[in-house]
């Protein structure tokens, strides 16, 4: 009987800190201690673990067991540790070698009689393994597949104590992973397979009635990773439109794809069977959403809405009910494309390159202009006047969704055929808008900017130079529509983003003129929006 070392792993946010898992079983009266700045579930796991041993058919002797967990200076929190601890004492009785657990790191939870459950974070756990040089884990059998995403990792996933101990000797063959994802292949950065999946699903701009305005702006916004908000009576596609935006969003690369995974293995919302994610998140948020539930939050934060919809979009429904204080949280996540949250025992930092697209109505009754508003005009600035300036500064293009005729409803265009009424698919659209991600990918493959919408201030002054007539064009804007220097400069990242749509080197006329028009079409409505 000795002291004895088994290498664990701790999640704080997205980063991940090793953990030694230290166990010394020795003479003295019987009593089981846990110390190492642990949580209340870490700190239950000594009996989970004592009975799981004993149920497993292997010797718990009536001793004293210390179990520390290093560095004591991080918080140690979660059931992930119960499997190291199981290992690490019948290390230190000598019913496992040391050298058998040297370079393997084991994750699992136990259940009372022996059986190893599934844990959440285990990607980014293995992938930080292996930057520190570690080529083995030991994981539940759930998490096997997860595990797999990381090359150059023997994984092995186990169902029960008495499983993982039967390998750990080496009476038992031991399965090694391998490393090929079916199904994916990798090409120039892209992840092909999930072409597949988009072809599957139903929802599609062909089923879009009319709205023809709208569905360019979101071309637009889609293209150059854009803020989009869209203004319009009920019933007029606003959110039917919103959530076709996915069938066109460009396809994700492999480290893209990884990245994702890992937020979503953090909170335990993957595939055990098809852990990797191929497509990009689409995250509706109701309008009663918190907070915390929006940026993350917790003792040790998890990832709130925005960190999911990283990579993706997320939508906000109805945006006037929201709470302003809910919203004004989203100004730092949209300029700086990440969120940090602070505790008294540290700073976790989160992701948040997201795409964000609103929804809303005039007025409260929605019939705004119409004719048929039942609204007072305080009633209306009330309602508009929920949303902030520099909230709405931030997004990037703004469209009137009219109501839609009976005509564009039942389709009663002469002489075209139906199909040609519905309008473009959303593979075509999708076509136009990785044609315009291309050039952006080229003319950032220098710098960290990934598209229109993420250039800074010196990129604009580079990539968004204008004309004589066009500067003349911006100018009218600025004094007539009283814009701001954010709203400015988003104006001629749009206007870039239609210019890259059109295959032209140069910001032109129309492209600049088209651009503002997705900042003043809120001039019709009495007290203005922006």
């Amino acid at each position: 009987m000795g002291v004895s070392t088994v290498q664990s792993a701790a999640v704080f946010g997205l980063r991940v800190e090793l953990v030694n898992v230290e166990a010394d079983v020795g003479n003295g009266l019987p009593a089981f201690h846990m110390v190492g700045y642990l949580s209340s579930e870490v700190k239950e796991a000594g009996e989970r673990v004592r009975t799981a041993i004993r149920n497993s058919g292997l010797e718990f002797p009536a001793k004293k067991t210390v179990i520390n967990l290093s560095p004591a200076t991080i918080r140690k929190r979660g059931a992930a540790f119960d499997l190291p601890i199981a290992i690490a004492i019948l290390t230190s009785l000598g019913t496992v070698a040391q050298k058998d657990t040297k370079g393997l790191l084991i994750l699992g939870e136990l259940g009372l009689d022996g059986a190893v459950h599934k844990v959440p974070g285990v990607l980014p756990v293995v992938m930080e393994a292996k930057k520190q040089g570690i080529c083995r884990c030991m994981i539940p059998l759930e998490n096997e597949q997860e595990a797999r995403l990381v090359d150059g990792m023997e994984v092995t996933g186990v169902q029960t104590l008495k499983e993982a101990f039967e390998w750990i000797k080496g009476t038992k063959k031991r399965r090694l992973s391998q490393q090929k994802k079916k199904g994916m292949e990798v090409s120039k950065g892209k992840v092909y397979g999930e072409e597949r999946e988009c072809a599957e699903e139903k929802p599609d701009f062909q089923d879009i009635c009319g709205q023809s305005a709208v569905k360019r702006a979101v071309e637009v916004a889609v293209a150059g990773g854009h803020n989009l908000l869209m203004v319009g009576p009920p019933g007029s596609g606003k959110t039917m439109i919103a959530k076709r935006i996915p069938t066109i969003l460009p396809p994700l690369t492999l480290e893209e794809s990884l990245e994702i995974t890992k937020i979503y293995s953090i909170v335990g919302q993957i595939d055990g069977q098809e852990p990797l994610i191929r497509t990009r998140p689409f995250r509706s948020v109701h309008h009663t959403v918190t907070k915390t539930a929006l940026t993350g939050g917790g003792l040790i934060p998890s990832p709130g809405e925005i960190t999911l919809a990283h990579g993706g979009v997320l939508f906000l429904d109805e945006l006037p009910e929201f709470r302003k204080p809910v919203l004004e949280v989203l100004r730092q996540p949209l300029e700086e494309r990440k969120i940090w949250i602070s505790r008294t025992h540290g700073t976790y930092l989160f992701p948040a390159n997201f795409m964000l697209v609103c929804a809303m109505n005039p007025c409260p009754c929605g019939e705004f202009g119409s004719g048929n508003c039942t609204c007072t005009p305080g009633q209306v600035r009330g309602y508009l006047g929920k949303l902030s300036q520099p909230f709405l500064d931030r997004m990037d293009l703004c469209v009137e969704a009219p109501k839609v005729t009976y005509a564009a409803l039942k389709g009663k265009m002469s002489g075209r055929k139906t199909a040609e009424r519905k309008g473009e698919t959303s593979a075509q659209i999708r076509q136009r808008v990785c044609a315009a991600r291309e050039i952006q990918n080229r003319r950032f493959s220098d710098s960290g900017t990934g598209f229109n919408a993420m250039m800074s201030i010196r990129e604009v002054e580079q990539y968004c130079k204008l004309g004589d007539k066009e500067e003349a064009l911006i100018q009218m804007a600025y004094e007539r529509l009283g814009l701001t220097a954010r709203s400015y400069h988003k104006i001629l990242k749009v206007a870039r983003t239609i210019a890259d749509l059109a295959g032209s080197e140069k910001i032109e006329s129309m492209h600049l003129a088209e651009a503002i028009g997705y900042r003043s079409f809120d001039q019709e409505y009495r007290g203005g929006i922006l």
